[in-house]
């Protein structure tokens, strides 16, 4: 049986029984019938020298392979001052993984290691987040206080993470409604993983220790678009100060999800915000299905705790070898196992996602909690079932099942088949109750898989390592005295210079505002023209415009300065961008020179009208009647441009539409 079935009858039934139809053909009120809500937990990197907690230099990321040491941990949990055990840290020491460190020593120290105590928190780094948390609305803390906040799927070499409340309480303004902020923190990053397979997880400590800031909204985002709408405000804002990192990773987004009667899950580590529409609203329907699967179990009088699984062993020769991953080609320690699931016929199934089934449900934990690489299960409703029909029907008949049970037959290292039976019971037995707590992965198409469970309320406590700081107002005055223009306004500000909608995109994600203010204001250019040169001539231009090495666009305040005082039309500007984004120290007299301008008076070229004009007479051969003026303004273009108005000239030709 396959990963992902081909959806059957039974699973297309499912699929119209949940309503599910594609993004684009469900409207606002159908999400507003299904309680939908939403709320973001948006991490963004801080433009920083150092690390947040150490010395070590901040944005410095090592090559794929290459690294100076190699430290291995093993998750152990252990109680709490409660005397309990967290689930998420029960999750990771049932998965028995290696978890490696590679380190690179230009970007880490001891203290990456739990080596040695954290140094006082960047001011740089809390100068940032002060900003941001006063842009935001918030109200900013008398005392930063720092807290551990458990991380416990290795990516934090500690196994917790330093956190620190800056402000709580803001909002943020959204198409004629506030969204409020619950809260603004700034911690440190976590490491980035660079594989998962089996029980052997590997990361990279570059990354530790860069100071993040983590804004975290109410869920008051009632559609996906307006999700996704929160997430690119929230994206201008930090990108406004002008001290943010950017780029791949350099911000993630996490998304909760719930529907009314579902429960909070968390989509983490959204890559792209445009991924956010189609990531809520499947997950809704996800939620939606698993809701009608647990009212189907309700129907058929099925109870959890009278609800229990019988497993077979099979021969070793059933183990479908041409599916196995690679980790186990070969492999002489495989076993095989029959599991009947009572009452189940019809669910394994039932739709979930488009393209996946309650099956895969099963199947993603198999993965991450068994460590058992897919394909790591068959089922009996899979239409490409990789088992006969004779085998099913002596697996039900060692079973034992009744006509409306269902089976499931799972594979892989004998050592961890013990653990991946009780995966599979434990996740049937979350049918019961509908849809289960969880962190979730995100991918492109719009789908999520199981990535851990998720982390009770209890896991942050405090730092004793640290000592609380206290947030002078003088600092807070301070940082307030230099804050940009709110976001908000100068959206509205290109609303009424009716600037294009993906201009003013482009113009935010860049923090290029300013420079079309200013622009605008001291030159009294028309916003639309500018805008354009801003958003679609200079990104299509080499070297990456606003890039690190690339176009500094203070140096387009420069060009318009330049022109405004040598009385040279602004329309050059655009043939001028080519040559100064090549040779970015060029004077721009050379600049005009090499792009082959001469100074022209007006009247200089009006006088060749009526030369052109009558030179076209002669050599005419096209009926179109707008081609005099093309072919005019083609001879006069090169001339005119910067000397005289490129739409006045085109009004004066002849053969334009006005006449």
């Amino acid at each position: 049986m396959n990963e992902n079935p081909r959806p059957d009858q039974n699973t297309r039934k499912t699929l119209k029984q949940v309503g599910y139809k594609p993004l684009g053909k469900i409207s606002d009120a159908v999400y507003a019938d299904m309680g939908f809500r939403c709320g973001l937990e948006i991490h963004q990197q801080l433009l920083t020298r150092q690390k947040l907690f150490c010395r070590c230099p901040a944005g410095i990321y090592q090559k794929d392979g290459e690294y100076d040491a190699e430290l291995v941990r093993h998750m152990r949990p252990t109680l709490s001052e409660l005397g309990e055990y967290d689930g998420t840290a029960l999750m990771e020491f049932k998965t028995r993984k290696n978890i490696y460190y590679r380190i690179q020593n230009e970007t880490a120290c001891t203290y990456d290691i739990d080596d040695t105590p954290p140094f006082r928190i960047d001011d740089q780094a809390l100068d940032i987040a002060l900003e941001v948390a006063l842009l935001l609305g918030t109200s900013i803390v008398g005392e930063l206080h720092v807290t551990r906040k458990q991380y416990l799927d290795g990516s934090i070499p500690t196994g917790f993470q330093r956190t620190a409340i800056v402000g709580i309480e803001g909002r943020i303004p959204l198409k004629g409604r506030e969204v409020g902020i619950i809260q603004i923190s700034v911690e440190e990053d976590s490491c980035r993983e660079v594989s998962d397979l089996g029980h052997d997880r590997v990361y990279t400590t570059d990354r530790l220790g860069m100071p993040l800031i983590e804004t975290v909204t109410h869920p008051h985002l009632v559609t996906p678009r307006m999700a996704a709408a929160g997430a690119q405000y929230l994206r201008y804002l930090t990108r406004s100060t002008g001290h943010v990192r950017t780029g791949i990773g350099a911000a993630r987004e996490d998304v909760n999800v719930s529907i009314s009667g579902g429960t909070r899950v968390e989509i983490k580590g959204v890559a792209h915000i445009s991924w956010i529409p189609e990531l809520t609203h499947i997950e809704a329907f996800r939620q939606k299905s698993l809701l009608h699967i647990r009212s189907l179990l309700a129907e058929r009088g099925l109870k959890v705790d009278k609800w229990n699984i019988a497993t077979h062993d099979l021969p070793e020769a059933w183990i479908p070898r041409k599916s196995l991953h690679e980790l186990y080609q070969g492999a002489r320690d495989l076993r095989a196992v029959a599991l009947n699931l009572p009452g189940f016929k019809g669910l394994l199934s039932h739709f979930t996602q488009p393209g996946q089934v309650f099956a895969d449900e099963i199947s993603d934990r198999l993965k991450v909690v068994a460590c058992i690489e897919r394909p790591n299960m068959a089922h009996s409703e899979d239409s490409r079932s990789l088992l006969g029909r004779s085998q099913l029907t002596e697996i039900r008949r060692r079973l034992e099942s009744a006509p409306q049970d269902a089976q499931v037959v799972i594979w892989g290292p004998a050592g961890d088949i013990p653990t991946a039976v009780e995966t599979v019971e434990e996740r049937c037995r979350m049918a019961f109750t509908g849809v289960p707590n969880e962190t979730r992965k995100s991918y492109p198409d719009g789908t999520t898989r199981f990535e851990r469970v998720l982390p009770g309320p209890d896991r942050m406590y405090p730092d004793t390592d640290t000592a609380p700081i206290p947030v002078e107002e003088e600092r807070i005055e301070r940082i307030r005295a230099g804050l940009p223009e709110p976001v908000s306004l100068q959206m509205a500000r290109m609303q009424e210079w009716n600037v294009a909608s993906n201009h003013v995109g482009y113009i935010l994600r860049r923090n290029l505002f300013w420079v079309l203010e200013r622009i605008v204001e001291e030159f009294q250019q028309p916003p639309r023209c500018v805008a354009r040169v801003l958003s679609q001539v200079l990104r299509h231009l080499e070297p990456v415009p606003h890039g690190k090495d690339g176009f500094d666009p203070s140096r387009l305040v420069d060009i318009y300065a330049f022109m405004k005082r040598e009385k040279i039309h602004p329309a050059l500007v655009e043939a001028m961008l080519p040559v100064v984004t090549d040779h970015p120290q060029m004077e721009l007299p050379s600049v005009l020179e090499t792009i082959g301008f001469k100074r022209k008076n007006r009247q200089e070229i009006l006088d060749l009208l009526p030369v052109l004009d009558a030179k076209f007479s002669q050599i005419n051969t096209s009926p179109d009647p707008m081609a005099r003026h093309r072919w005019i303004m083609g001879q006069l273009r090169t001339l005119a441009l910067g000397n005289i108005d490129l739409e006045e000239l085109s009004r004066l030709v002849p053969g334009g539409r006005d006449e």
